[in-house]
């Protein structure tokens, strides 16, 4: 049933071509916590770790930040690495650097190459998105560009543009969230993502968000969406399930897929 594209880095499908690839966020706001965090979400095996800096009380110190994101590497071993700065407007914690800083912070993680994946909003300056883009490719970093409205769902129209936005400004993958308000909002974006699935060049990842939205997180990857995001330790944004509870879904749906075939 999988014609969607999965996530490869430096040449090679994550967790060998699995799909979709199931992604844990670290919301700690210490270092300690957060190496803590790592600890607990290891052993129910995600597939890939998300840093959420922007939850980091350290975030001002650029080489605090390289610090502990390399001891999150030299514990997940294998398991690849995230590094997401989320900004307020697209639902993220307020932080004390401004814009330009947060380049200059990007930059620097990106030449630490303690990371494998970064995470860009395509809401940014479009000079920024060019400075994140190139810090990404000249270190061999994949670059995510973003799309998140947590107050409602877009039009199919909309969030067909923004896929094909995140290709056109040189994205790796290109990531949509949304908040739906109804199970129809929730169908609009499946059905998006299945037409972006099926004509753009990159992996995309789609999920809704909140109750409704914890539909896509299950089954969104039968519709093209790459990745899907579930609790590990804590959450970071409403509707992410129990990575337990999700590989218990994905077991059955594509036990009952592949028995159809």
């Amino acid at each position: 049933m999988q014609t969607a594209k999965g996530i490869e880095l430096r040449g090679k499908p994550v967790a060998g071509g699995k799909f979709p690839l199931i992604c844990t966020p670290l919301v700690g706001h210490t270092r300690e916590q957060i190496l803590s965090e790592v600890g607990v979400v290891l052993l129910k095996k995600p597939d890939v770790l998300e840093w959420r800096v922007d939850y980091f009380e350290g975030i001002t110190s650029t080489s605090d930040v390289i610090s502990v994101a390399s001891a999150i590497k030299a514990l997940a071993g294998s398991v690849p690495l995230l590094f997401t700065r989320r900004s307020i407007r697209e639902g993220g914690q307020k932080i004390a650097l401004s814009e330009e800083q947060v380049i200059a912070l990007y930059q620097a993680v990106c030449q630490s190459r303690q990371i494998d994946l970064i995470d860009f909003e395509m809401s940014n300056d479009p000079a920024h998105i060019v400075q994140v883009r190139e810090a990404a490719k000249t270190n061999d970093i994949k670059l995510i560009l973003s799309f998140h409205n947590f107050a409602f769902t877009p039009n199919p129209e909309t969030l067909s543009q923004r896929f094909l936005q995140a290709e056109q400004l040189g994205a790796d993958v290109a990531k949509v969230a949304v908040m739906p308000r109804n199970l129809e909002d929730v169908l609009t974006l499946l059905t998006a993502t299945l037409s972006a699935s099926q004509k753009q060049r990159i992996p995309l990842i789609s999920m809704s968000m909140g109750p409704y939205g914890a539909l896509t997180r299950l089954f969104g990857w039968t519709f093209g969406s790459a990745l899907t995001f579930a609790v590990g330790a804590s959450s970071s944004a409403p509707g992410q399930v129990p990575i337990e509870d999700l590989n218990t879904v994905l077991a059955i749906l594509q036990k009952s897929i592949e028995g159809t075939k």
